[in-house]
């Protein structure tokens, strides 16, 4: 049988070891120039150009999207991504609210208009940060805009982070509607 006094020490080391509730969760982890190089490590060329968002784009993207994103930016940033003398694919800056605030992405996209990749770039929540991490991220590569990008359908949820996953979603359809509105993918 444990002693009282052990007792209490026992469960006060305990309370000392507890994680802070939102610890490493905000930040700003890339900067948009970055994010090309780290979206396409094999890249020898990014052209950037940006995209104002007018009315009739606005209303092409949500048209692609099938629904309405929770933020439209003022301008896309849009990366065209070289290898060597041919179109690797493009990089979107795009920004969607979590729970309460923006969440800003830059999303690869393939010449066919499947996802390659997608970073976090900044990141302005006290929870859900786990959305950064490559394990999640790495399960949109190859999705289309056609894909549902939603938990428990295509998307393995991050329990406690459901409405930041549901922002990726957005974020990733997106950036694929701003590059089919434009033209740059088809």
């Amino acid at each position: 049988m444990i002693s009282r006094r052990r007792f209490v020490a026992v469960a006060s080391g305990l309370l000392v070891v507890r994680p802070r509730p939102g610890f490493a969760q905000e930040g700003t982890f890339l900067r948009p120039e970055d994010a090309p190089r780290q979206l396409f490590p094999d890249m020898t060329a990014a052209t950037e150009r940006s995209v104002a968002s007018t009315p009739p784009l606005q209303a092409r993207i949500r048209d692609l999207m099938g629904g309405l994103p929770t933020l439209w930016e003022a301008a896309y940033r849009i990366f065209e991504v070289k290898r060597g003398d041919s179109v690797a694919g493009f990089a979107v800056v795009v920004e969607e609210i979590g729970k309460h605030r923006p969440i800003t992405f830059a999303v690869a996209v393939n010449p066919d208009g499947t996802v390659r990749d997608v970073a976090v770039l900044a990141y302005r929540e006290a929870y859900g940060g786990d959305i950064k991490e490559r394990r999640f991220l790495r399960q949109y590569a190859g999705k289309n805009g056609a894909a549902p990008l939603m938990p428990y359908r295509d998307i393995q949820n991050i329990a406690g982070a459901t409405l930041s996953v549901e922002a990726t979603g957005r974020a990733v359809k997106k950036a694929i509607a701003v590059l089919k509105a434009t033209g740059s993918v088809s």
